[in-house]
């Protein structure tokens, strides 16, 4: 499901025009991109957890060449699916 279909599907459940629906999802992804680049995180019971991950420097290898590559430190998003959400997948 891309961007444009999750629009049409969120404005089909919830009773809204596209514009709307779209509007919507694009705040919702605001709000989640802000809080995440703030370093905070979102917890929704059911669904799951949005995170910041700290991950360190480390040495990679060019995988044609061999040489050795810096890898810089860096945060990374994480996502960690809740019970509900499992559950919903697997049932």
């Amino acid at each position: 499901m891309n961007k444009n279909e999750l629009v049409s599907a969120v404005a089909e459940k919830a009773g809204l025009t596209k514009s709307d629906a779209a509007s919507a999802v694009d705040a919702v992804f605001d709000v989640v991109q802000a809080e995440l680049k703030n370093k905070g995180d979102i917890r929704l019971a059911g669904f799951g957890s949005f995170t910041v991950s700290h991950r360190a420097a480390s040495k990679g290898r060019n995988p044609s060449t061999g040489a050795e590559v810096d890898i810089p430190a860096r945060n990374v998003p994480k996502f960690t699916p809740g019970k509900g959400l499992k559950d919903a997948v697997n049932g």
